[in-house]
């Protein structure tokens, strides 16, 4: 019998209960993937957490690696036996996942499965970040919060491959080692710095950066805006600290005709475009231009674990469970 990790009320990761379940059989343009790993991510916690709302009971986890079992009607672009990443949006905590063919791609032979399941989301996102919401040059600067964790360590890699100058944000000196080796061109260490903000205008001989990249929230979004460079852009892809208040338009106008955005994954990386944005992130990797870091593996069973991890902000890379 298969097994997921079932959620049935908003909380704690004490709420998780691994328990038998059937995923069932592929619907039309639908498949059936064996997994192999599963990519824990900080929208999982956000749903555990009733920040996004999601239906109980629940199979939360967005993404996974595995072998596609069997196939649905109208799937024409794989088959079974394919080795395959996949964004679910749901359903990836489990030891079988069915998901829409069109948010799954092939996994070249260069790429092994805990690799592609710690960055498919991750990296997506990145790309989502560097090349379609901000397409970032070599002439750019740019502010990287949580330089070291899952996106952070890519969003550095690729920005720093592009050639653009990074300043990371990082909490601890082990990250901004880690931040360093990534190609951070400068560090912040949040933990010693009274000003992110003034930080930045003296590393930028009081300019400021083309674009900030801020998954923190709440509390580091107004240091974010006064960061920015005239007519920089502010994009807030996440919530760790709590969703970010109310803006006025009149501030980002008085700040320099600020452009804001609050970007999600899911509206970019549709079922025609994440065929390229896959092959891009995975010609990157097999490369070695990015090098996705795994901090911590843990067995399915030990998702509460995994989770308080990743909320006390002490994990560095990516976490994977392991079916």
């Amino acid at each position: 019998m298969e097994q997921a990790v079932i959620l049935d009320e908003v909380g704690g990761p004490e709420n998780f209960d691994l328990k038998p379940h059937d995923p069932g059989a592929p619907g039309p343009r639908e498949i059936l993937i064996r997994n192999a790993a599963i990519g824990l991510n900080f929208i999982d916690i956000y749903q555990r957490k009733g920040l996004y709302p999601v239906a109980f009971p629940a199979i939360l986890g967005q993404e996974g690696a595995g072998v596609v079992e069997a196939v649905g009607a109208d799937v024409e672009t794989l088959r079974a036996g394919d080795r395959v990443a996949y964004l679910s949006g749901a359903g990836a905590y489990a030891t079988a996942t069915i998901c829409p063919a069109g948010v799954a791609a092939k996994i070249p032979d260069g790429v092994d499965d805990e690799t592609a399941a710690a960055a498919f989301l991750k990296g997506l996102t990145a790309h989502m970040l560097l090349r379609n919401v901000f397409a970032l040059e070599s002439s750019h600067s740019c502010l990287v919060y949580a330089a070291s964790g899952g996106v952070g360590t890519l969003l550095t890699q690729w920005a720093a491959h592009i050639g653009a100058r990074v300043i990371a944000v990082v909490g601890s000196d082990e990250k901004a080692e880690a931040a360093r080796n990534n190609g951070a061109s400068d560090i912040i260490l949040r933990t010693k710095t009274d000003s992110i903000s003034g930080d930045v205008r003296e590393l930028t001989d009081g300019r400021g950066v083309d674009v900030v990249y801020d998954s923190v929230g709440a509390a580091t979004f107004e240091a974010s805006l006064d960061s920015l460079a005239p007519l920089g852009h502010m994009v807030t892809y996440g919530n760790a600290s709590g969703p970010v208040p109310a803006v006025q338009p009149l501030d980002l106008a008085r700040r320099g005709s600020l452009t804001l955005t609050r970007p999600t994954l899911f509206d970019y990386a549709t079922p025609d475009r994440l065929p390229a944005m896959a092959a891009a992130l995975f010609g990157l990797i097999e490369k070695g231009v990015l090098r996705p870091a795994i901090g911590n593996r843990f067995p399915l069973a030990k998702v509460e674990d995994a989770h308080r991890l990743l909320e006390s902000g002490n994990s560095a890379g990516a976490i994977v469970l392991k079916p």
